[in-house]
């Protein structure tokens, strides 16, 4: 990867929706050479992928926490079950396995409070190997990069 290839990232990073001939136009490059690289950059997977940056707010997901979850261990098959598990839970955004303790962090989003008191009881809490979960409140974002 050269600096061409970090400039059609850096721009792609900024809009998403950037026609080709907008990001050759910005990264100083002609349509097909530009068209080349981005192919081969989305091809080896250094882009892996194209999103929309969604405004939880507008859609009612005004309440975000930060679990931390500790397991009660770390044997293989309950740590892969786990991390299969809340990969299918639409309330967490964010998953992430640590070293140390805590042994996973997840950003948790839903409608409130009491909706997250359901989330955890129900869901979170309930399954197997977890040991301990602690949470904290999302008061501001600061930094929002993708």
């Amino acid at each position: 990867m050269d600096a061409v290839d970090r400039k059609i990232i850096a721009e792609l990073q900024k809009d998403g929706r950037l026609t080709i001939t907008e990001l050759a136009a910005r990264v100083q490059l002609s349509v097909s050479p530009c068209h080349r690289r981005l192919r081969e950059l989305e091809r080896t997977g250094a882009i892996r992928g194209y999103r929309a940056v969604i405004d939880r707010s507008a859609l009612g997901q005004d309440f975000e926490a930060l679990v931390f979850v500790t397991m009660s261990t770390t044997e293989r098959p309950v740590v892969a079950a786990f991390e299969e598990a809340i990969a299918r839970l639409p309330e967490i955004v964010q998953a992430e396995r640590l070293f140390g303790d805590p042994d996973h962090l997840l950003r948790v989003v839903t409608k409130d409070l009491a909706a997250y008191q359901q989330f955890y009881d129900e869901k979170l809490a309930t399954l197997a190997g977890v040991q301990r979960v602690s949470s904290t409140i999302v008061m501001k974002h600061i930094v929002d990069r993708v």
